[in-house]
């Protein structure tokens, strides 16, 4: 703030002042540069939705509001994770998937980790018919241990579930072991508005992952576009996930881990060399949901959950420089 300088009789009483105060001036700034934390993403939003994962759980509010809404989702457990919101047909409770959907799931995936990749398939043919009209609203990408990431989706009114599909080192699924929650959005809407992106990214089954890769250090929102949806090979639609890529990292092992039906895909421990950063989960056709993430110097990859990403032009790396 700038004052009026004032009038002294004396030479000898302004010279002092003045040196005071420039001196003041000089040890402030220093101290505010010292002090300065790291400057962390911006988030336009100003209610956001936290979700903690300690062990296999999701603890979170049962009701939120409808709208935008910004999901903070803090891995605090020793595994990789995502959170991905599904929305049933009218009448389908968390209760309906665990008796329908979980076992065939359970069964199938027991099978194909002993080698009976036939049999094990066969067991989801006895997944309930409205089990295929299931609907993805976005979610989380992966997000590896110790870690925190920020998406922001829209909701419409209506009951949820939330869960993780990830598989453990025995090859069970984080579902099964108490990864799924309901939750219901309610009518009141929450009063946030739809973010600013800085970075693009356009997905689709014919093109794939397209985005400019000119991206600089620092706090950045992305905003994902889902052009189209389909259900690829493993019967799952494509999302978006970043991650950070280690000088060890093998990228034809992350490739092949994306896919949950190989008896060694998305089970824990992650490949090495790769730290999950988030992203955006599985949505419908014409939809947008947004991650805000700070990234450091490296090399970085966009990469889909689907079967051999790399094919489908959905594996994309790109370095971040200093």
């Amino acid at each position: 703030m700038k004052t009026q300088p004032h009038l002294f009789p004396f030479k000898n009483i302004l010279l002092p002042l003045l040196i005071i105060s420039f001196t003041a001036t000089l040890y402030s700034c220093k101290f505010d540069k010292k002090e300065r934390k790291p400057e962390e993403p911006k988030i336009e939003n100003e209610q956001v939705i936290n979700i903690l994962t300690e062990n296999m759980d999701f603890q979170m509010a049962d009701t939120i509001p409808s709208g935008w809404n910004t999901f903070r989702y803090k891995n605090a457990s020793t595994q990789t994770h995502f959170f991905l919101i599904d929305k049933y047909p009218e009448g389908i409770t968390l209760d309906s998937v665990k008796a329908r959907v979980l076992p065939p799931f359970d069964k199938g995936m027991k099978l194909i980790n002993e080698g009976n990749a036939e049999e094990g398939f066969a067991q989801f043919g006895k997944l309930p018919a409205w089990f295929m009209e299931m609907k993805n609203y976005g979610g989380s990408g992966l997000i590896s241990p110790g870690l925190v990431t920020e998406t922001t989706v829209k909701l419409n009114p209506g009951y949820y579930i939330i869960e993780c599909y990830v598989k453990m080192s025995n090859g069970v699924w984080h579902t099964s072991m108490g990864m799924a929650t309901e939750v219901i959005v309610s009518e009141t809407n929450s009063g946030n508005i739809e973010p600013k992106a800085d970075i693009a990214i356009t997905i689709s089954s014919t093109e794939g992952i397209v985005f400019n890769d000119s991206i600089s250090k620092g706090p950045h929102t992305f905003s994902v576009f889902y052009k189209d949806q389909i259900a690829h090979e493993n019967f799952i639609g494509h999302d978006v996930n970043l991650a950070k890529l280690g000088d060890n990292a093998d990228l034809d092992e992350i490739n092949n881990w994306m896919d949950w039906s190989k008896p060694k895909g998305l089970i824990e421990p992650a490949p090495k060399g790769i730290t999950f950063l988030g992203g955006v989960n599985n949505m419908i056709a014409g939809d947008t949901g947004y991650f805000t993430v700070n990234l450091e110097p490296g090399r970085y990859i966009l990469i889909s959950e689907v079967p051999n990403p790399a094919s489908k032009n959905m594996l994309k790396t790109f370095i971040v420089s200093e």
